[in-house]
């Protein structure tokens, strides 16, 4: 069976949003996430910012990009939630490595925290249910 109905099979929260839902929220955060990441590496290249704060961008940015395959492809739900786990705890890491040097970009990782937020206890709860 392919990913989405494997997905449909899962119990999960009635809470849950609509696969629909999900995918217009990543719509919305992506060109914001890609527009402060893009900034912070530039800057990190230009030497004008230290690589130390470049690195929880950078770790977040590969956890990020890692969760669907885990996810969809692995169909692996406990190595997903710690994958999101990372995500989580890294837009926090950047948020305080950030913030002395670029206060907009650290702002711009609100939607993106609050997002990451409800995916994790989404997908903590879809484990957990699963198990």
């Amino acid at each position: 069976m392919d990913w989405r109905e494997w997905y449909d099979c899962l119990a999960k929260p009635t809470w849950t949003p609509a696969p629909g839902t999900i995918g217009l929220i990543w719509q919305i955060l992506y060109p914001l996430i890609g527009v402060s990441f893009g900034f912070v590496f530039v800057q990190a290249v230009r030497g004008k910012l230290p690589w130390f704060v470049a690195l929880p961008f950078a770790v977040n940015l590969v956890a990020n990009l890692l969760f669907m395959p885990i996810f969809s492809w692995l169909r692996n739900l406990p190595l997903a939630t710690g994958d999101i786990l990372v995500v989580w705890a890294t837009i926090l890491w950047m948020m305080l490595a950030i913030w002395p040097h670029s206060r907009w970009v650290a702002v711009a990782q609100v939607p993106y925290f609050v997002w990451v937020t409800i995916a994790t206890l989404l997908q903590l709860s879809i484990t957990w249910m699963n198990a």
